[in-house]
């Protein structure tokens, strides 16, 4: 088969492990296979990083296994050119069990131009992704305590979200005030939710 890449790398992620298979030139026109062990650390993940560099990769593939290709995306990816890969795409061949035969496999797919990268946005993409992910999940987290709040006033045969719409909104929050305060005249409660 054609190299369409030149030195590229593959990488097996694991949780604590990444085994980086890396094929270059060799003598005599064949292939040169150089395999190493990282940890999962940041430091180990930096030392993977200059490994890679010193051995003038040009692309990495690695499999997309849950969460665990992203801080190793991350760290490399200013450095070389980083592909992450479709791990169905990766299991079509048989026996291909062990840590290093999974990143070899990974490495000759690459080499061989046999696999496509997955889309991975950019950093300032993804950076705003997971800001926007974590403000809706506030936002749904305060709905689901606002209903939480209402569940438990209701048992106490308090019906404050019959008199306001909001029960967390500015007249809610001064009848809860007043409420927490010893106030039980409903009357007074009432004036409460009139408004400033």
């Amino acid at each position: 088969m054609n190299v369409i890449v030149e030195r590229c790398c593959g990488l097996d992620v694991h949780k604590d492990l990444v085994v980086a298979c890396v094929r270059s030139p060799g003598p005599a026109r064949e292939r040169e296979q150089v395999t190493r062990s990282f940890g999962a650390t940041t430091a180990d993940l930096l030392g993977l990083r200059d490994w890679l560099v010193e051995m003038g990769v040009t692309l990495v593939g690695m499999e997309s296994t849950g969460v665990y290709w992203k801080p190793v995306y991350y760290i490399l990816e200013d450095a070389v050119d980083c592909w992450v890969l479709n791990a169905r795409h990766l299991r079509n061949v048989p026996g291909r069990k062990t840590d290093v035969a999974g990143a070899e496999w990974i490495a000759q797919l690459v080499e061989h131009g046999l696999v496509r990268p997955s889309f991975v946005p950019p950093k300032e993409i993804r950076e705003l992704r997971n800001l926007t992910r974590y403000r809706r999940a506030q936002i749904e987290e305060r709905s689901r305590e606002a209903q939480r709040l209402d569940k438990i006033l209701q048992d106490a045969g308090i019906k404050l979200s019959s008199v306001a719409s909001e029960i967390l909104g500015v007249s809610g929050r001064r009848m809860l005030e007043a409420l927490v305060a010893g106030t039980r005249d409903p009357e007074i409660l009432a004036d409460l939710a009139k408004g400033a």
